[in-house]
């Protein structure tokens, strides 16, 4: 019984209960970024680049030359597709800026709070606490 009762405490201590609460929201966050980038950024990233479909990039490791990947994948030749890397790289970035975005605006929105909040009222100053404890104990 000690077992559960042990394992029970530890599901329910406030720092796992917060790990899986932000693995959760981390997981929705997740699906908002990709579709950003998938449905918004790439295609503007695909108007500078002229169209360019990265991930059809590739080298063929057989010597012959191919016109797409799916020929070359087709015909069953070991190829090197390094348009998935940058494609990767390219995503990295713009996830990177996105949630460099979304925390900046988290931060401002913090400090208005901050700066809303009053502020404590001051308390004596160390000399003015000294001056008051020699003014008590001059009255002994």
């Amino acid at each position: 019984m000690g077992f559960f009762k042990d394992f029970k405490s530890f599901l329910l201590k406030g720092d796992i209960v917060a790990l899986a609460t932000a693995v959760v929201i981390g997981g929705a966050f997740n699906k908002i970024v990709g579709s950003a980038v998938a449905d918004i950024i790439m295609p503007i990233v695909g108007v500078i680049t002229g169209g360019t479909d990265f991930t059809q990039k590739f080298i063929s490791l057989d010597g012959q030359a191919y016109e797409t990947l799916a020929a070359a994948k087709e015909a069953g030749a070991a190829v090197m597709t390094y348009g998935n890397l940058i494609q990767a790289i390219i995503n990295f970035i713009i996830v990177g800026l996105f949630i460099f975005i979304v925390l900046k605006a988290y931060e401002k929105s913090k400090k208005k709070e901050e700066e809303a909040a009053p502020a404590p009222p001051a308390g004596p100053t160390q000399e003015e606490l000294l001056a008051e404890i020699r003014d008590l104990l001059k009255k002994q």
